[in-house]
């Protein structure tokens, strides 16, 4: 039995789906932990690109169990969309598939529309949420207010928690946020159509997952966002409203820590950062714009552009130390063949001093200079290599540093976009952390 945790170490957008979709032939169930529809993962299998956006990556498997746990926020209609493209793609089938946990709470169209509203008074302030009701979610939730899955199969229990946040949330649209309020019975009937049809798939996730556990599976919680957007440890406040490191999984899917094996963090070759906030190696020049096209760097959800930059040691060394690491997934290798040179930030400088770490606040990570080694290129096409042995010596050269640099075995190199186009140097399914 092997209960390993996917997270990614930059600012979202590492290439977790495709890590967790290749990781997902070894294990027996996935589990979505935190986040909710703002989080895009990308699976490119054969010829098709699919896009998940609440449905675990294990979805592509037919038989894996697929769990949404108690920390994620759904927004019901997104997932029932989510649901019924899969199964026009011939994916998700069998209803046993997927399991969503009675304790999520729902994203409700006030919150959606409260989001929005928010950003668009803060002007050139906004932090560049993806406008999908995600933080008002959770603060409904982190105030006592919010809507579950559970009473959302209670009719009499819905409308009675409905009418009591509708009392409070029209007058502050209306007033404060100069928006339109809502019609107590339609978002009622709206939402009772999707209990309808979502009701089979409710349950008890925790009880599930420990009874999987007792059972010998191996399971796998994949994480959304990145490290540095936790709303506790992230570059505050440009983050997330969920705690994206690897201790949420625990508290987002009802599980003890005892019961972790290892946890995978996933990092580009580069960086990249969709939205405000500091962002240290961040190139506005031709070289970023050249990641940025290579990379296809565009959200997986918004559509938005990435800022690009190089890879950031600090940021990868915190993301370690708050993640408990046991190893490293490098993606998007392939995207670094074109360029002669390679930089590498080993620390920051502010204000004279030299800084190892990532420093909080925000304002001063937006004020330091990145300190770069340089390397060379390698300057040759990656996307049919297989072994780690094959690789072009710089190559080589630049994944062992990378594991200098961080003391932390890289187990993974991905090498292109497909599923196959992956160097896989160590499975944590099958063989534990080296020892150092």
């Amino acid at each position: 039995m092997a209960n390993i945790i996917i997270i990614g170490m930059q600012w979202g957008d590492e290439g977790k789906g495709k890590i967790v979709d290749l990781l997902t032939e070894f294990a027996d169930v996935v589990v979505r932990f935190q986040g909710g529809n703002n989080a895009g993962h990308t699976v490119v299998v054969g010829q098709q690109t699919v896009i998940l956006h609440l449905i675990p990556s294990g979805a592509l498997y037919p038989e894996k169990k697929c769990l949404i746990g108690n920390g994620v926020v759904v927004d019901p209609q997104v997932l029932l969309g989510e649901m019924d493209e899969l199964q026009k793609r011939g994916y998700f089938k069998n209803d046993d598939q997927l399991l969503i946990s009675e304790d999520a709470h729902l994203i409700m169209p006030y919150h959606r529309r409260m989001d929005v509203a928010r950003e668009r008074m803060k002007g050139e302030g906004k932090i560049g949420t993806t406008g999908r009701g995600i933080g008002p979610a959770y603060e409904d939730k982190a105030a006592r207010e919010g809507i579950r899955f559970g009473d959302l199969l209670d009719e009499e229990a819905f409308r009675e928690k409905l009418k009591a946040n509708l009392s409070v949330k029209n007058p502050c649209l209306e007033t404060c946020l100069h928006d339109k309020g809502f019609d107590l019975e339609a978002i009622f009937q709206e939402y009772i159509g999707y209990a309808g049809r979502l009701k089979k798939y409710v349950g008890n996730t925790s009880v599930f997952i420990d009874r999987q556990m007792k059972q010998g599976r191996h399971i796998l919680f994949e994480g959304a966002q990145g490290t540095h957007l936790d709303v506790d440890h992230g570059t505050y406040p440009f983050v997330t409203s969920s705690n994206t490191v690897a201790g949420g999984a625990c508290t987002g899917a009802g599980i003890g820590p005892t019961k972790i094996s290892e946890v995978i963090g996933v990092s580009k070759a580069y960086t990249t950062r969709v939205g405000g906030g500091p962002f240290p190696t961040e190139l506005k020049d031709e070289v970023g714009e050249k990641l940025r096209e290579r990379g296809r760097e565009f959200g997986a959800t918004t559509g938005r552009p990435r800022r690009c930059g190089w890879v950031d040691i600090p940021l990868l060394k915190d993301a370690i130390r708050l993640n408990g690491l046991t190893g490293i997934a490098l993606t998007k290798m392939d995207v670094l063949s074109e360029f002669e040179t390679i930089r590498i930030c080993t620390s920051y400088r502010y204000q004279g001093q030299r800084y190892e770490e990532v420093p909080s606040p925000a304002k001063v990570l937006q004020e330091c200079q990145p300190v770069y080694e340089e390397i060379p290129g390698w300057k040759a096409e990656l996307k049919n290599i297989r072994n780690f042995e094959d690789l072009p010596p710089r190559a080589r050269d630049y994944v062992r540093h990378v594991e200098e640099l961080t003391d932390t075995e890289v187990i993974l190199v991905s090498v292109g976009e497909r599923r196959e186009e992956t160097i896989l140097r160590r499975n944590p399914f099958r063989h534990g952390p080296r020892k150092s």
